[in-house]
């Protein structure tokens, strides 16, 4: 008899609340908790006119070295802990493992978070992603995303993760669409923006029940490097 739907077919364990970033070790990445010392690469990342160019707009880009570096703090180094009711984040440094091109093993290439916990009702969100422009369309997004989802869906006990962007982010919506994460809907005048227009944001998720072909799909894809 076929499982009704919605049960899944993982074994089930209590969620839990991570206070701290997990050192998540992959191939090619070492994912773990972000420093102060990261800043200062953050702040170059956030001045590359390339991470704007396809609708990165929550914020106007940086004019100034000082200017990034505030941001870089603001937004990541210091980003608000999760406090189990759907706010905060654990946010992660994405550091090379391997050497790739003229990158060192070492580099930091970029961050991303788990948050918006809410244990109770196994959810959480998987966002707040900033990669080097050198990085991408290389392993990079794929790792980065099959540890941090294996960790949320595996070690913590979540049964959804959502991951979201502008509707005006093209580049981001077809790499969560080729994760295998499923197009929800689009929530409009979501979020105010910098500049004092208002954000339509495109919702996805992959639930408990999604993840084993979306896991298998990711290493799959992993496998080709």
């Amino acid at each position: 008899m076929a499982r009704p739907r919605g049960i899944s077919t993982l074994a089930s364990m209590p969620a839990q609340l991570p206070l701290v970033a997990a050192d998540l070790v992959g191939p090619h990445l070492a994912l773990g908790p972000i420093t102060d010392a990261d800043a200062p690469q953050l702040a170059t990342i956030l001045r590359s006119p390339e991470v704007y160019a396809h609708g990165y707009v929550m914020h106007r880009p940086p004019a100034t070295e000082e200017a990034a570096l505030a941001l870089a703090v603001r937004t990541y180094t210091h980003a608000t802990p999760p406090n189990g009711l759907g706010h905060g984040r654990t946010v992660y440094a994405v550091r090379l493992a391997v050497d790739l091109a003229d990158l060192p093993a070492g580099t930091l290439v970029g961050t991303s978070s788990l948050g918006d916990f809410v244990p109770d009702r196994e959810s959480a969100h998987l966002g707040w992603t900033l990669y080097d422009p050198r990085v991408w369309s290389t392993f990079v997004n794929p790792e980065a995303k099959l540890l941090l989802l294996t960790h949320a869906f595996e070690t913590l006990g979540y049964g959804r993760v959502k991951i979201q962007t502008d509707m005006l982010n093209t580049r981001s919506q077809a790499a969560i669409a080729k994760l295998g994460a499923v197009r929800e809907g689009v929530l409009r005048r979501d979020i105010p923006r910098e500049d004092g227009t208002w954000r339509d944001t495109v919702v996805f998720a992959i639930t408990i029940d999604d993840w084993p072909s979306v896991k298998a799909d990711l290493e799959s894809r992993l496998a080709t490097y």
